[in-house]
């Protein structure tokens, strides 16, 4: 097997606009080609609310990245994020007109594209439609129908919805960069592509993504996706602690949480002191680490909360073997998985992307935070290798009514209003 296209996945977070560019060695490794990282300066919890700053970080980012990797960026595929994703189960079924002929994967798609015609509340749009498990004629628990024969297909789908408005702004943001979206998905399902193994999501396993704005849950059990949730909390609510803790200036919070921050005061000695400079010719300013990891710890504490609040919603709670892997920028706290296991009585580990990294990557890749940015990238290889298997295997069909799809939609709204 050769070395596969080169994808780029653009990761618009709260914090930081990481745009990474990688393809598929011969190994099945990604390699990961180049990257770029800037502030974002334009995001609020994981929502676009400056549209100029957002433009002009996501265009520094890409150019980053296409000078690393001497590549030239036209297309990318974007997460979406924010407090505004929301999901609910459907159940949804498709009478076939020959049940003679074998289930295939046009009729799966037929299935699946119907989902995407259900009447939301106004303001909202299905994002993505996941099946989870088929019935054909009253057999239950299919994962795979393809082949079947029946007269009726069935399943039950995991819908994930979120604002229109939310993700036109993200589109309006990567159009005027001058780039185009090949793909937009639900960034917590692109860390879980990146950190965890097929084996975890079978035995059931908690994803728990702690980005800057908001932390991303979700929930796999018998290697489907069961629930998602988003909680409007992030690593900087805790920065916003500190800064107002310690009366000090936001500059300052963040190193401090980064450099000396701990998730569990009783880790750190009341002798051991930090020195932060003083404003304007004051004397500095001296914070015990104990106190800092207080702080830290008692708004760690209501995260972990919220956390085992939708694990116990999910109705999964005592499904998960392999308990919880947290990921994202937030999961590099010192001690943050002895406080989540002490609060949840839940097996935890940190989840890094580097099992899926061909080895020569940049250290700083095989962090956490990079962990929705190189699951971009494995998911749109996962797509183009998807579409070309499909295209060799199916000759295309005349007359095919175009996809349905989310992005599919707001493509046409520029589209349209382009033309107006």
């Amino acid at each position: 097997m050769g070395a596969s296209e080169i994808i780029v996945g653009l990761d618009i977070g709260t914090s930081k606009i990481a745009a990474i560019v990688g393809r598929r060695n011969e190994n099945g490794k990604i390699e990961i080609l180049g990257f770029g990282r800037t502030e974002s300066i334009g995001v609020k919890r994981g929502v676009v609310a400056n549209i100029d700053d957002t433009v002009q970080s996501i265009t520094t980012a890409v150019k980053d990245a296409e000078g690393s990797s001497d590549t030239n960026i036209a297309t990318v595929n974007v997460g979406i994020a924010g407090q505004h994703i929301k999901s609910i189960q459907y159940r949804g079924s498709y009478i076939r007109p020959n049940a003679e002929v074998e289930i295939n994967q046009s009729d799966i798609d037929g299935l699946n594209e119907n989902m995407f015609k259900l009447a939301m509340n106004p303001g909202e749009d299905i994002i993505d439609v996941i099946a989870q498990e088929y019935t054909v004629d009253g057999e239950t628990g299919i994962k795979q129908p393809k082949g079947m024969l029946g007269h009726q297909l069935e399943a039950n789908f995991h819908i994930i919805t979120g604002q229109t408005m939310a993700a036109k702004n993200i589109y309006k943001c990567i159009s005027k960069a001058n780039l185009e979206v090949a793909s937009l998905l639900l960034e917590p399902l692109a860390s879980a592509e990146a950190v965890l193994s097929e084996e975890e999501k079978e035995a059931g396993v908690v994803l728990v993504d702690i980005g800057g704005g908001t932390t991303d849950i979700a929930i796999f059990q018998d290697g489907i996706l069961r629930h998602t949730a988003v909680i409007p909390f992030g690593g900087d609510i805790i920065t916003e602690d500190i800064k107002e803790g310690c009366t000090i200036i936001k500059k300052y919070a963040e190193d401090l949480k980064v450099k000396f921050g701990s998730a569990l005061a009783s880790e750190n000695r009341d002798e051991e002191v930090v020195a932060i400079p003083g404003l304007r010719g004051r004397p500095p300013k001296e914070i015990t680490l104990r106190n800092l990891a207080s702080i830290i710890q008692a708004r760690m504490e209501e995260i972990i909360e919220h956390i085992y609040f939708e694990i116990k919603n999910s109705g999964y709670e005592k499904k998960l073997i392999a308990g919880i892997v947290l990921t994202g920028g937030g999961a590099q706290l010192k001690h943050i998985s002895q406080l989540t296991e002490f609060i949840t009585g839940m097996d935890t580990r940190i989840g890094y992307p580097n099992e899926h990294l061909a080895p020569g990557v940049p250290e700083e890749m095989a962090s956490p935070a990079y962990a929705t940015g190189i699951g971009l990238v494995i998911i749109g290889l996962q797509k183009v290798e998807k579409e070309e298997q499909k295209a060799g295997k199916e000759p295309k069909k005349p007359g095919k009514p175009p996809r349905t799809g989310f992005l599919d939609k707001i493509r046409r709204f520029f589209e349209e209003d382009g033309n107006n």
